[in-house]
């Protein structure tokens, strides 16, 4: 949500763009954190690790670039966690990696190693 209301006075601050996502996608975090924990030989709880082992620095700009269909499921599921887990410091992330449609690619990626 984006305030177009107010002009930035004192009278009338500009109040600061917020999130809020769908119940889909509130599940889907859900499910991203609920898999990392039922699945620890994926070794999820070292996403940052796992992608500069793949040659990939974390940060939202790497990440919606990097060719999804050269990685393995534990880096796809690592760069998932990447993008969950920063949308604590960075609200939207989440929102720009489905607008970008880098979690698309993402999730085909997965349903082709299964």
């Amino acid at each position: 949500m984006i305030d177009h209301e107010n002009d930035g006075t004192a009278e009338r601050p500009i109040h600061m763009p917020v999130v809020s996502y769908s119940e889909t996608v509130r599940h889907f975090i859900e499910d991203v954190y609920t898999f990392a924990e039922q699945h620890q030989e994926m070794e999820l709880t070292r996403y940052r690790e796992i992608l500069k082992e793949n040659g990939m620095e974390p940060g939202m700009n790497d990440m919606e670039n990097v060719d999804i269909f050269n990685l393995n499921a534990q880096c796809v599921l690592a760069l998932m966690m990447e993008v969950v887990r920063a949308e604590r410091f960075n609200e939207g992330a989440i929102f720009n990696f489905f607008k970008s449609g880098a979690m698309l690619k993402c999730l085909e990626r997965l349903d082709c190693l299964v």
